[in-house]
């Protein structure tokens, strides 16, 4: 059911009056900052580390659940803001996790700035600029989502496509690398993965006909160790998948493709399939989980016939070389830019009375689905978590109307999981949208769709927020919010789940078994990242960028803010 309910509610003018209350201003002197470099044994048991947020998904399941109950359902809607940085630098999309290790904290700007902070109070202890090259090419706005900490220093992608390595205690570049030439539309946007010495990235820029990878680069010298390219050289348009599928009709012409084939035999040079998000890793069987997004052009299926693999699809490797294990497609030869996007997630599921280890996956489609770990094969696909209409029908010349549009169902948006609830929070968008084809020829470095999507005037847009148990597929609550949600959401031991994503500044506290709406702030900006949790001094805080989104138009800032319970005097 939808749900509208009251809250406690506290606004961004608000802060001054709740600092004179007892919050700690952002200039306050603390103990004294120590930069720990974090261990492999660290990441391996991220997950039961409350004091700590050491990677972009918090720990290598990409579960995003924080295990201190301090701050919980009872007390949840006494949370004030502790400390507010902003980072003064050049606006965009501002997606960051900030990472925090032993009282600092690591984030990054939409522009390729990486900042270090005192946990405890807001203050910038080194800044790190990317100079950037040229005029980058870039989809869907400048943004950043955060680093990845190890071995004494942190990691950044860049809009340039590079990777640098930053000392962690000054802020210095130790190494940096060009990943892919961003003159052809490469760009990085991810948040780099650490995992026994490796460093692991993936590409942006399929709108632009480049050939996406996932790549991993030797920790302490910045060597590429393997590349696997998520557009094979073969298999490419030779697999043909059935024209219904999962018992979606896809309304392909099979026999046209397969006549068109000869013609366009060397589309997998140009075939898009960006890894915009973070994998997840299980060290138990050294497998890492990535997910591959659109195909280029996007919209265009008549000049790239077959399945193209391994777009929107979910792709297992060999984590510590790069080969195929194995894939799972979501939509074979999308023409509706159904991006894979939203990181894959890590947990246990119930198949016939046993517990099978699973990965899920929050698809643009509007189903969340939840595979077998070791095969890929479907275990179960949600409830639909957004409306869905005349799917998958082609786009015309006219115009054809449907449900997800291209932002989703759900979005890049990272999903929690709690292991307490067994249910996955996930940010869903409506917004109705018209498909109408268009021809374009493939041009170096040009915007690449090949037709156009387009939001249908007067059509309401909303979002959704949404508990799913991943045991059944069945919506356990649903809330209803004034904006389609891009952003992020944080599960906690304290039966408390957090999220912002809509334009309305707002960032949201609920109960994670009822949904009930416990507390909100505004926060002046979109809050259009995922939040974290972490420990100082025995005390819990959430901490979230809000900074606005550029696809959705959602107002633009450069804060953090760090929420905690109000201190006792």
């Amino acid at each position: 059911m939808m749900r509208r309910l009251p809250a406690v509610i506290v606004s961004w003018a608000a802060v001054l009056l709740l600092v004179a209350a007892g919050a700690a201003p952002a200039q306050a002197q603390g103990p004294s900052v120590t930069h720990t470099a974090v261990t492999d044994q660290m990441l391996s048991n991220a997950s039961r580390d409350a004091k700590n947020w050491l990677s972009y998904g918090k720990d290598y399941s990409n579960t995003r659940y924080a295990s201190s109950k301090r701050i919980n359902a009872r007390n949840v809607g006494t949370l004030v803001p502790r400390w507010v940085y902003q980072t003064g630098g050049p606006i965009g999309s501002f997606e960051t996790t900030p990472l925090v290790v032993d009282g600092v904290m690591y984030l990054t700007t939409p522009f390729n700035h990486a900042i270090a902070l005192d946990a405890r109070t807001g203050k910038q202890l080194w800044r790190y600029e990317h100079k950037i090259g040229g005029s980058p090419i870039i989809c869907c706005g400048p943004n950043n989502r955060g680093l990845a900490a190890a071995y004494g220093r942190v990691y950044m992608a860049t809009l340039d496509a590079h990777l640098v390595a930053i000392d962690q205690k000054t802020g210095k570049v130790v190494w940096d690398v060009e990943v892919a030439d961003p003159t052809a539309g490469y760009s990085l946007t991810i948040a780099p993965l650490a995992y026994k010495g490796l460093i692991i990235v993936g590409n942006s820029g399929a709108e632009y006909g480049v050939r996406g990878f996932v790549d991993a680069y030797n920790a302490t010298d910045g060597k590429r160790v393997w590349r696997f390219w998520t557009i094979p050289d073969t298999g490419w348009e030779g697999t043909w998948s059935p024209t219904t599928w999962e018992g979606e009709k896809l309304n392909r012409d099979l026999n046209k493709e397969k006549a068109d084939f000869a013609k366009h035999k060397d589309a997998w040079q140009r075939g898009g399939g960006s890894t915009w998000m973070t994998p997840a890793v299980d060290p138990a069987t050294n497998t890492l989980f990535i997910v591959v997004g659109n195909p280029s052009p996007d919209l265009d299926g008549e000049i790239r016939p077959g399945d193209n693999l391994y777009t929107e699809s979910m792709v297992a490797l060999d984590v510590t070389t790069g080969k195929y294990k194995w894939h799972y497609q979501y939509v074979p030869h999308d023409v509706w830019d159904l991006d894979a996007v939203s990181p894959a997630v890590l947990f246990e599921t119930m198949v016939d009375g046993r517990r099978v280890k699973a990965v899920g996956h929050a698809g643009k489609t509007g189903w969340y689905y939840v595979h077998d770990r070791a095969t890929g094969k479907l275990i179960r696909k949600s409830q639909a978590f957004v409306p869905q209409e005349n799917m998958f029908a082609q786009p015309t010349a006219t115009g054809v109307r449907m449900l997800p549009g291209a932002n989703g169902g759900s979005e890049w948006s990272p999903v929690a999981y709690s292991p307490d609830t067994q249910m996955v929070y996930v940010l869903g968008l409506h917004q109705p949208m018209n498909y109408i084809t268009h021809s374009a020829p493939f041009d170096r470095g040009k915007l690449w769709l090949g037709s156009a999507f387009v939001a249908i005037p007067g059509e309401e847009q909303w979002g959704t927020f949404s508990a799913i148990d991943v045991n059944t597929g069945k919506i356990a609550w649903q809330n209803k919010l004034p904006d389609p949600l891009i952003g992020g959401a944080l599960a906690t031991a304290g039966g408390v789940v957090f999220t912002g994503g809509d334009g309305t500044g707002n960032f949201y506290a609920f109960d994670a078994k009822t949904g009930k709406e416990l507390w909100r702030f505004q926060c002046g900006a979109g809050v259009n990242a995922a939040p974290i949790s972490f420990e100082i001094d025995g005390e819990q805080f959430i901490a979230v960028a809000a900074g606005g989104n550029f696809q959705l138009r959602f107002p633009y800032g450069d804060s953090v803010f760090v929420f905690g319970l109000p201190k006792k005097r």
